[in-house]
């Protein structure tokens, strides 16, 4: 006869096995018992555990294989199309620099890149249908310095922290404060001279109300005390063409954008808002050392990934993004444009993101802009 005691017997369940997958709850038969980390069951003789053994194999099975082809999948990546998004109208400089990168990247990776531009609301409608992508390497998105500016100026259908993880800021860049030559100075100081002597009469145009270089008008006429009349456009194009025909005495003009009127003599380039001088143009100072200590707006582009693709994705790609950096052809182009490749590591362009909000934020405040 079969003693009391040996009618039971115990099995060790290692609390791994019942948690495959964060966030499944345990399932254990009455009279179970958990200590450090195991969780022991008494069985009866007479009451097999086969049934909840095979709830427990069924929950954790599915877990274990997610778990595995998503290892899988980051280890193999890419392994299909690329959607590079870009959240604003074909032929800007987020447009040129997202051409650019994917051009490069395709051809280190192996597989097409697509851009696909969605235009509108000041960048945001790009922005908000990559935000529900999938979070797997397969959409990318580029951006400007309007994704830093957007959350002080409207309000946002997505968070732009919470939502996005950054791979790399690809570049850095300045702009050129750009006179018409009709306007009688050439150089930062005689401009401000000029605008203190006219209050409210010297026009600043600008690609937008919010953009970054009206921001940078208003910085610095509040830190020159001077009085501007801002004229914002519907793009830096229109912009531009207006600085060309003189319809605005000047603009903070993009490097980029610039560098070939002012070449022609179109444009007057009498100083730049970086920390050092632009490599294209090394005879115009910076407004740093012209009169204006402690100016300095800068632009940049930053590729980033939705939120939650795999570390090895972001891993692959920032290092990728290096590479392509520093290739020479890339590096020639972005020399031309007046740009520097950055490459930073993923958790620097995260903290980069967070002080470029932190920074706009008082600026648009004061300057009391309204998105369009």
């Amino acid at each position: 006869m079969t003693s009391a005691n040996a009618m039971h017997k115990q099995t060790v369940i290692p609390d791994s096995a019942r948690r495959a997958r964060s966030g499944i709850r345990s399932v254990l038969p009455p009279g179970s018992r958990h200590r450090g980390g195991m969780t022991t069951v008494h069985e009866s003789a007479g009451h097999h555990t086969s049934g909840w053994l095979r709830m427990l194999t069924m929950i954790a099975l599915p877990a274990l294989v997610w778990a595995s082809t998503s290892l899988t999948d980051a280890q193999s990546y890419p392994g299909k199309t690329i959607r590079m998004i870009v959240p604003i109208a074909p032929g800007g400089g987020t447009d040129t620099m997202a051409r650019l990168i994917s051009q490069r990247l395709s051809e280190q990776l192996g597989v097409t890149i697509f851009v696909d531009n969605r235009a509108g609301a000041g960048t945001v409608i790009g922005t908000e249908l990559f935000s529900k992508a999938a979070p797997d390497g397969y959409t990318l998105m580029t951006v400007a310095p309007e994704f830093v500016i957007n959350p002080s100026l409207r309000k946002l259908p997505y968070d732009p922290i919470r939502d996005f993880t950054c791979v790399t800021q690809l570049t850095s860049g300045q702009y050129f404060l750009s006179t018409h030559p009709a306007v009688p100075v050439k150089t930062a100081k005689q401009f401000i001279a000029l605008a203190k002597a006219r209050p409210g009469q010297v026009s600043f145009g600008s690609s937008g109300s919010g953009s970054a270089n009206h921001l940078a008008g208003v910085l610095f006429q509040h830190m020159t005390g001077t009085k501007l009349v801002h004229v914002p456009y519907k793009g830096a194009g229109p912009a531009g063409v207006a600085l060309l025909s003189g319809e605005i005495d000047f603009m903070f003009s993009n490097v980029a954008s610039a560098i070939p009127y002012v070449k022609q003599g179109k444009v007057r380039a009498i100083a730049s808002s970086g920390t050092k001088r632009s490599p294209v143009a090394p005879d115009v100072p910076t407004l740093n050392e012209s009169g204006v200590p402690g100016f300095v707006v800068t632009g940049f582009f930053i590729l980033l990934a939705p939120a939650g693709t795999p570390a090895e994705v972001i891993a692959k790609l920032n290092a990728e993004s290096a590479k392509a950096l520093e290739s020479q052809p890339v590096k020639e182009r972005l020399a031309g444009l007046g740009l520097e490749g950055v490459g930073s590591s993923s958790a620097d362009c995260g903290k980069f993101i967070q002080a470029e909000i932190a920074k706009w934020a008082p600026i648009v405040k004061a300057a009391g802009a309204k998105a369009d």
